[in-house]
């Protein structure tokens, strides 16, 4: 048999080496040593980590790219953001949209990031954002796999047409219901919002995002009604809390309550490390708060934990680029997950627990998966966050679809030639 791809001599993830991915009509065909088949296309992997496609779970795309429109953040606050947002938001136009978003989306794919959730504002009534990006999805979707979050950006019920416009755009093709229950104007109002966006995804068979508890307030507990809503409704597994900021602050007591009831709840958590650290803990002064939520509690109570980018250049973040490994970096750092171990977790937290999150079906690198998948310049998941490795191949559906030279330093020493490969540095391990 002659396979369309065949990847050799491939490291992966799960610490195997020497392996061979062999691609047919878009799959894959078979994962092991010495595959003997011809391909069409042969790579050959040199011992380098062929993985599964990063995925970003919580994304902004209806704002991205948009820095300095229509000026720049100066406080560099949540609320400001907000309010910048609200202001671009009157002159946002559907092309305007489309244009910043495919270009990101180009950006995304030269970065090996496959799969998007992103959130979109439904508190515009003229849901410019939510006919922007179903333009969009329907233009990438031989290359990334996007989801749409029905967000009321400005709060179910602080906003007067929220709900009206949030059904309008499930109706119009938005995929999940969104949230933002510590945004409304008082607590009652953000648990009532939990109970009513949760009833609304029962009633539609559709998956629920709440950005929950963004705040650095210990007492903003939405995530407990989401998981009682969640039980309540049968929605187990198909519920992700995001941010859960507020339990950086909370009282140890209670979180000892709060993680089983996630846990039983079968909640997934979507920590968003560039944007925690950055917007969170903006009124202390020292000692200053992290603002990432207890990523290391919730793993230990068996809790999907995934990481978002959330913003790439917009009014609530100037940085960005698209790298799910800078990602995992911050978050590793931000909650001292340092053991090898938890190192190599932070990197599932930008693949397989997100694909996990957002219920994507084929990921992985097993036979009969999607043969979708990312050679990177690196011989392991430590190696490519610590080096945030090079994206060497792009592979979606068994055909590359982006390509990176190596990341190569030549020096010229006193005469003496050198080649400097980040990858050639990794001590071996015992």
């Amino acid at each position: 048999m002659s396979f369309d791809l065949l990847v050799r001599n491939a490291n992966l993830p799960d610490g195997r080496t020497g392996i061979d991915i062999a691609c047919w009509d878009g799959r894959i065909a078979a994962v092991e040593q010495d595959i003997t088949a011809e391909a069409k296309e042969t790579i050959d992997a040199g011992g380098l980590l062929v993985s599964p496609p990063f995925v970003d779970s919580h994304f902004h795309m209806d704002a991205t790219l948009s820095l300095g429109l229509p000026r720049m953040n100066r406080s560099g606050t949540l609320l400001e953001g907000i309010a910048l947002w609200g202001e671009l938001k009157e002159i946002l136009t559907v092309e305007a949209v489309v244009e910043r978003a495919l270009k990101y989306c180009d950006l995304a794919v030269s970065q090996g990031l496959l799969a998007i959730r992103t959130h979109v504002d439904v508190c515009d009534d003229r849901l410019t954002g939510v006919k922007g990006l179903l333009e969009v999805r329907d233009k990438v979707r031989d290359y990334i796999d996007l989801q749409l979050v029905a967000f009321p950006q400005d709060g179910l019920y602080r906003s007067a047409n929220a709900e009206k416009n949030l059904l309008a755009a499930l109706d119009m093709g938005v995929d999940i219901v969104g949230g933002i229950p510590h945004f409304e104007r008082t607590m009652e109002h953000g648990a009532r919002s939990v109970a009513r966006l949760c009833e609304i995804a029962a009633e539609r068979g559709l998956m629920v995002d709440l950005h929950c508890d963004e705040t650095d307030d210990p007492m903003s507990r939405h995530i407990e009604t989401l998981a009682l809503e969640t039980q309540r409704l049968g929605l187990q597994g198909r519920v992700a809390g995001s941010h859960l900021t507020s339990m950086h602050s909370m009282d140890n007591y209670y979180v000892s309550k709060l993680l089983p009831l996630i846990a039983e709840a079968e909640i997934h958590a979507i920590a968003n490390p560039l944007i925690n650290i950055t917007l969170q803990g903006r009124h202390d002064s020292y000692p200053k708060r992290r603002g990432q939520t207890r990523v290391p509690e919730l793993r230990s109570h068996g809790v999907n934990v995934a990481f978002g980018h959330d913003c790439v250049m917009d009014p609530w973040y100037s940085m960005g680029s698209g790298d799910m490994l800078e990602v995992a970096s911050m978050g590793l750092h931000v909650a001292q997950m340092t053991s090898r171990d938890d190192i190599r977790y932070c990197f599932d937290c930008v693949t397989s627990h997100p694909a996990r999150a957002m219920g994507l079906e084929g990921y992985g690198l097993q036979t009969g998966c999607k043969a979708d998948f990312v050679l990177l310049q690196a011989r392991d998941t430590i190696e490519a966050i610590r080096l945030k490795a090079t994206r060497l191949k792009v592979v979606k559906g068994g055909k590359v679809i982006a390509s990176t030279p190596a990341r190569t330093a030549r020096l010229d020493l006193a005469g003496r030639p050198v080649s400097v490969d980040p990858a050639g540095y990794a001590p071996k391990e015992s």
